[in-house]
């Protein structure tokens, strides 16, 4: 099987995006949006801006593939898509084109993210602070390429579609707070991979145990997005990301 890369990545999210049905808009925004995040990320690792890019690389494999996986359930009616993403895909077609974007990013952030870090980071290297630290680092730093996407993608999403007069005048406002959350989920995605981690290695169930915990947690933040107002302000106070609480004793 050839190895995969985010060039790989890059084709099978074209070869979706073909495939995609009529009549499914909110999907192919999302996909598109997440294709040029991916293409981004790939600039800053040719670009040499992070420590180890070949680990990034493979993070960046394993986290879209997760994505990709729940959609091609979700198109096949198939069982098994996880609860975040359920209700990111069955959401209103009418709500606007950057709710539907920000419900795919905190289902992909929140729920997918620590599970793709853990499948980069084996036990040894979490006993190994060093080697941890330089992890975490490069995890922060495409938190710097994501916030620099932010612009972009608000222009083509606002070109896509008709916003009200206060949803202009936020703009600006949306734009930081955007950039803010991003930065919040991400940091809660290493304290929740730390959690994994440490149930991973644990008692046996330990890990399944602690991942419902994750998705349950994910699913009722994204039901939280669904509901009507503006979401950036609401999230101002409920925050973006969600923190698995300490385990039960």
């Amino acid at each position: 099987m050839p190895a995969r890369n985010l060039e790989t990545v890059v084709a099978a999210m074209d070869a979706r995006l073909a495939a995609l049905p009529a009549g499914q808009p909110a999907r192919r925004r999302f996909l598109e949006t997440y294709r040029r995040t991916t293409l981004a990320v790939g600039t800053a690792i040719d670009e040499a801006r992070f420590e180890d890019p070949a680990w990034v690389e493979r993070c960046d494999v394993v986290f879209a593939d997760l994505y990709l996986a729940a959609l091609d359930r979700d198109l096949a009616g198939a069982p098994g898509v996880p609860r975040p993403w359920r209700l990111a895909f069955d959401a209103p077609p009418s709500l606007p084109a950057l709710r539907h974007v920000l419900l795919g990013i905190n289902a992909h952030l929140n729920y997918d993210l620590p599970q793709a870090l853990l499948g980069v980071i084996d036990d040894d290297e979490f006993a190994d602070p060093v080697l941890t630290a330089r992890r975490r680092r490069d995890h922060e730093r495409v938190d710097r390429v994501l916030a620099g996407c932010v612009g972009a993608e608000d222009d083509r999403l606002a070109a896509g579609s008709t916003r009200t007069v206060t949803e202009r005048v936020l703009q600006p406002l949306n734009r930081v707070a955007s950039k803010l959350f991003l930065r919040e989920a991400r940091q809660k995605v290493w304290h929740n991979t730390i959690e994994l981690h440490r149930a991973r290695v644990a008692v046996e169930g330990a890990y399944a145990a602690r991942l419902a915990e994750l998705e349950l947690l994910s699913a009722v933040r994204v039901a939280d997005l669904l509901a009507p107002g503006q979401v950036l302000l609401r999230l101002s106070v409920a925050g973006f990301g969600v923190t698995l609480p300490p385990p039960a004793a």
